[in-house]
């Protein structure tokens, strides 16, 4: 019976085969968030600086894998003065015609109330229109980037590099297109 319990005791498991269990994800606490230094949103900004904070938030939340029941929670969070009024209202509204509030309910409704449509659209045109002229290269495709986020139909990659292009000086563009 000992030399039983012994061989027992001493017997190695075999190697698991196939991928490793991941460990669990930790969800992200408020505090954790916070950690990242987000800023608080107040209404008294420009429609950039607004399209900004959310893009900022929203890369804590895909880097950190956060739930979007989280997300809504957090962003609200960081709401103050006029801008926490209006979603106080908005939400009201939403939930007395029986709407989902949700992460991209939210989303939605921030992007309509502090980029209206009208700078949406002044954004696309600028965008369409965009040329490198006097620009630096690295300032025209820093105004390239910045404005595509603007622009509302999907953008293929082969679009895109021939937008950015056409839109190069011409002594530039030949020596691209070489």
């Amino acid at each position: 019976m000992e030399a039983l319990r012994q061989l027992e005791e001493n017997m190695v498991t075999a190697p698991v085969f196939g991928p490793q269990p991941r460990p669990p994800v930790r969800e992200l606490s408020l505090e954790d968030f916070l950690k990242h230094h987000p800023v608080k949103f107040n209404r008294k900004t420009s429609p950039d600086a607004a399209n900004q904070w959310l893009k900022d938030l929203e890369r804590i939340f895909y880097a950190k894998t956060c739930p979007a029941e989280n997300m809504l929670a957090f962003t609200v969070y960081m709401l103050t003065g006029e801008a926490e009024h209006w979603w106080t209202s908005t939400k009201s509204i939403m939930e007395e015609r029986g709407k989902s509030v949700t992460w991209e309910a939210f989303r939605g409704k921030f992007l309509s109330e502090y980029i209206p449509d009208s700078i949406r659209y002044a954004k696309e045109v600028e965008f369409l229109q965009l040329t490198q002229g006097g620009k630096t290269v690295t300032d025209y495709a820093e105004k390239f980037k910045h404005l595509s986020h603007f622009y509302t139909l999907p953008l293929d990659e082969e679009w895109r590099c021939q937008k950015f292009e056409n839109g190069l000086r011409g002594d530039i563009r030949l020596m691209v297109a070489l």
